[in-house]
Parts: structure tokens; sequence; C-alpha cells
């Protein structure tokens, strides 16, 4: 079954998408070099991570608010839809926990922390990306909420012992899309006069900013064509945090 493709949710069946699907692929490559045993997935989105990621897991279960995707699910993983929180587990359920660009829309960010603690073992780790608010170019109304480093360390920190502050990165060829991109949406809020991105409400903005955001996005492959499809995994890094990091990708412990 399909679910709504927002410029949310990327793939890599749009070439436009290509910047941001790379970046997002990273998080679970380099999740399937930590995680073992029983995971939870949160935020199955696309579904692309499933195949990454299960293979080094023994159970591996995926949770999305809206239908799967068409994944073909590996033996070992299985699919539940679930909008969160609550978490419909058990306790102490998980060795892991994975979720990637999906706090960011959750408005109730405490008490889903607190139940991704709960369903974790003990010893448990919880992998978590989200944007880097201080690199938004511009407000998002699909996101409820975007952290700073500082900001996602507090919020783990009331429940989890131990958090990993973590960053991921671009290199040149990244950073050279970045400010075409940065350059695009400054022409698109030139209009905003009225500072309208801020003042109304988030409902109302989310489909006119999808649509321009996928217009952008199209424009920017159009362009330039060869940088836009050049861009592979491999560009990205994940290494310490900081203000420069596109994303914040953070590893708690219980």
């Amino acid at each position: 079954m399909a679910g709504i493709h927002t410029a949310e949710r990327v793939s890599n069946r749009d070439a436009s998408d290509n910047y941001v699907f790379q970046r997002s692929i990273l998080a679970y490559y380099k999740a399937a070099e930590l995680v073992q045993g029983d995971v939870l997935e949160i935020g199955t989105g696309m579904g692309y991570g499933v195949e990454v990621v299960a293979p080094s897991t023994k159970q591996y279960v995926t949770i999305d608010k809206s239908c799967a995707y068409n994944v073909e699910l590996p033996s070992n993983a299985e699919f539940r839809q679930m909008a969160v929180p609550p978490l419909d587990f058990a306790d102490e359920s998980f060795d892991y926990v994975i979720s990637f660009q999906v706090i960011e829309h959750i408005k109730q960010d405490h008490e889903f922390v607190k139940e991704v603690y709960r369903v974790l073992r003990k010893g448990g780790v919880f992998i978590v990306s989200t944007p880097n608010a201080p690199m938004s170019l511009t407000r998002n109304p699909w996101h409820v909420r975007e952290y700073t480093s500082q900001e996602l360390k507090e919020l783990l920190s009331k429940d989890f012992s131990q958090v990993e502050m973590m960053g991921v990165k671009g290199n040149e060829k990244i950073m050279e899309y970045y400010e075409a991109n940065r350059r695009g949406v400054e022409r698109i809020t030139r209009f905003d006069i009225l500072d309208l991105q801020h003042r109304l409400p988030r409902w109302m903005l989310q489909i006119p900013y999808d649509i321009l955001n996928r217009l952008n996005r199209r424009r920017l492959l159009n362009q330039n064509n060869e940088l836009t499809s050049s861009i592979t995994m491999d560009d990205y890094h994940v290494g310490p945090v900081s203000d420069d990091c596109f994303d914040l990708y953070f590893i708690a412990r219980k």
C-alpha cells in the first residue's frame, strides 16, 4: 500500500530528492554498524532503511502512522501501523530503538522519549536524528519544532543517563548545493513581506510549503543536474556535533 508522498518523505525514486536522500540513508548505515538483537524503528517513511538495518538484527520491527509503502520485508522484520506516543509494546521489549527525522513532528516530545526509554531493556540504546535548527533555511510547517544540539541533549537527558552528541556534516560539494538551495529559498521568501511563514498556523502553510519545496528541488536539479545527481552518501559524514551540522545524530543509553 502507498502513503502520502510529500517532500518530507524522500526516496531514491525522484532525482531531485538526492541531496536529502543520501543524507537520510547515511543515518541507517551508521545505525547498522551499531545495532544488534531486537530493534524497533519508529518512522518507516519510504521504507528504504529496512533493508539496510534489518540484516544486523535478530528481530526488526518498524512502525509508522501511515500505511507501509511497497517494501519487501526480510524474514526477520515486520511492519505495524501505529501513531506515537504511546508505543504499543511491553516494557523492555527492545535492545535498540532508532528513529530518524521523526521527533521534530511529535508534539509530545518528552512523552515520546519516555516511551522509548520504557520499551528499551537495561543498557538499551536510542539512536535518533533530527534537523539541526541553526542550519534550517526557513520555517518548516511540517515540523512542530526543531532542536539545537543543547535542546535535544536536555530533552534526552531527562530520562537517559548517557547522551553522545554527534552530527551529520557535508563536504564542499554538499555546501555548494546548500548555498544554491539557500539562494533559491531566499528568492521565494522575499515575497513574504508580511512574514506569514511565522504568523500563520502550521496547517495553512504545509501544502504551499511542500509545493514550493518540491519546485525548488527540481529547479536545482534542472540548473545543475551533474551536481545534484553526483551527491552520494560518502559526501556526508557523522562527527562531533557543531552548529554547522545538517542533522543532529544522538546516541542515548539507558
